[in-house]
């Protein structure tokens, strides 16, 4: 209770303090949107000529666009408002795609993650081990190692955390127990209990000489923490740069957001998830009633992928060059570390145009005998996604998804329930947490195959985002996440087709506009 009362105190001085910040960086973004179009105007006694060379920009801009190797959808939803709007979309689009800030970004980070390629080996052993299991799970680890050039482990125990406070007081533990260094890297954090908690370890850490580095996204916490954040954590002895500074330019960079969760404390352990640093993933404050997370604690071999991922990002924000070797874990640490099953984290980068978070959902979804079971905040799919959910359900496979009974965003979610019609007429069996809102990303397939991440059912973090999760196959915790799917669904209420028909022709109507240009709310 004192948790509580403590933490909705500090939102209310939170939501008064970045409220501003949120509205002058709006305010500065519009304010170059409407310069773009007066500047255009302003043309008026060459307004037929301007007409026809803008328009004559548009039509090469959609020819360059249909050309690009994106997702259909995603080309769909500019190619649109372009064709509406000749005069001023394709010079919007290149204003924005053709930021050169946009294309440093990319060439940057993307050699910074190819550079750390040569630090991930293969691991033979568990390679040939999970062929002799199963040669279905071992062609969807393959397709990691290859492509999304991670190794499968097998010396690695887990635990599952099935809500974020379960989370809090074992991740408190494990930061206190650092020698060398503590690494994190967060879409958000936020002043509050949960916050101000782990910042008193790092601070204390920080004391005893221990290497504590902290990334955030700055698109993440842009109305969470005050502006130039970095520098009060800078003062406190903490090693902390924003990714991707938020500056009010129109930029298709704003899109690629770090949406990772990673703390890794000396490479033997480590932490990913849903879970934020921020009162409402530990159920302190409530702003969406109960707040459902997942987060799963690795110790062991598998922790060195969550290490080499930091590492890219910090690579790219610092623009420090690490030897990678100087962080690997005491060979001491890892012994004694028993054989829980194999598990391959994974990240997904917005900057190689290979979809490995959506290619390994489907993957699972396309190689399921008996059962999928999903949790998701926002079920906003493209039509490769609703066709292999779809063809399961139709092929007799027990598919269920869990979404939020009460939404964080009203317009992600009337997308949402746009996308149960098809879903629900195909036989998946659609539930919404009653409680409040659910934040875990996650897909559990026959009971042995599970992933646990960051990576949500939408366009965002299928391709926009930097993501990261971890693929299992017959660990120890896949009988707690089945357990905790189990017992999540006798909490929710299950939509009928009848939910999806008993709506007004005008909602019908804004749906359609919603899912038109879905992939680039």
């Amino acid at each position: 209770m004192e948790y509580r009362n403590k933490g909705k105190q500090q939102k209310k001085k939170r939501d008064h303090l970045f409220l501003s910040r949120v509205i002058i960086l709006g305010f500065l973004i519009a304010l170059q949107a409407a310069f773009i179009i007066l500047g255009i105007m302003e043309l008026g006694g060459y307004f037929v000529y301007v007409q026809e060379l803008c328009t004559l920009l548009s039509m090469i801009v959609v020819v360059l666009i249909i050309d690009r190797p994106d997702n259909p959808a995603y080309k769909l939803a500019w190619v649109v408002p372009i064709l509406l709007f000749p005069i001023f979309g394709g010079v919007f689009y290149l204003v924005i795609a053709g930021n050169r800030s946009t294309k440093h970004f990319v060439k940057s980070i993307g050699k910074n993650i190819t550079d750390s390629y040569r630090f991930l080996p293969e691991q033979q052993d568990a390679v040939q081990a999970l062929q002799k299991q199963s040669e279905t799970a071992a062609l969807q680890s393959r397709y990691i190692q290859r492509y999304g050039r991670y190794p499968l482990y097998q010396h690695t125990e887990m635990t599952y955390y099935p809500v974020g406070d379960d989370n809090f007081e074992p991740f408190l533990d494990a930061l206190r127990k650092a020698k060398r260094y503590i690494f994190m890297e967060y879409f958000i954090i936020q002043e509050g209990v949960f916050w101000n908690s782990v910042l008193a370890v790092l601070e204390e850490k920080v004391k005893e000489g221990v290497d504590v580095r902290l990334v955030f996204d700055d698109m993440g916490c842009v109305a969470t923490i005050p502006s130039g954040y970095e520098r009060v954590l800078q003062a406190k002895g903490i090693k902390c740069h924003s990714f991707n500074r938020f500056i009010p330019i129109l930029t298709l960079r704003l899109n690629n957001r770090d949406h990772r969760k990673i703390t890794v404390i000396d490479g033997y352990i480590g932490f990913t998830g849903g879970v934020n640093l921020a009162d409402e993933y530990i159920n302190v404050t409530s702003p969406f009633g109960h707040w459902k997370d997942t987060a799963v604690m690795l110790k062991g071999e598998a922790v060195w992928s969550l290490t080499v991922m930091f590492l890219q990002i910090w690579n790219y924000v610092s623009g420090e060059t690490e030897d990678y070797d100087q962080y690997l874990p005491e060979p001491g640490l890892l012994a004694g570390i028993g054989n829980d099953g194999f598990v391959q984290p994974y990240s997904d980068s917005p900057l190689d145009q290979e979809s490995v978070g959506e290619n390994i959902y489907l993957n699972m979804i396309n190689r399921a005998k008996n059962s999928i079971y999903i949790m998701t905040p926002y079920l906003i799919l493209d039509n490769e996604m609703v066709t292999a959910l779809c063809l399961a359900a139709k092929s007799g496979i027990d598919v269920r998804i869990i979404i939020p009974g009460i939404p964080d965003k009203k317009v992600v979610y009337t997308l949402t329930k746009t996308n149960c019609e098809p879903l629900i007429g195909a036989g998946i069996r659609i539930f919404q947490y009653t409680p409040g809102f659910v934040h875990a990303k996650g897909i559990l397939v026959d009971g042995e195959l599970a992933t646990v991440g960051t990576v949500n059912f939408d366009y965002r973090s299928l391709y926009l985002h930097f993501e990261c999760g971890v693929w299992l196959y017959r660990s120890g915790i896949i009988r707690d996440i089945q357990r905790d799917f189990e017992e999540t669904f006798v909490r929710c209420r299950e939509m009928t087709i009848e939910d999806c028909h008993n709506i007004s022709w005008l909602q019908k109507i804004w749906r359609a506009v919603l899912k038109m240009v879905a992939p680039i709310l």
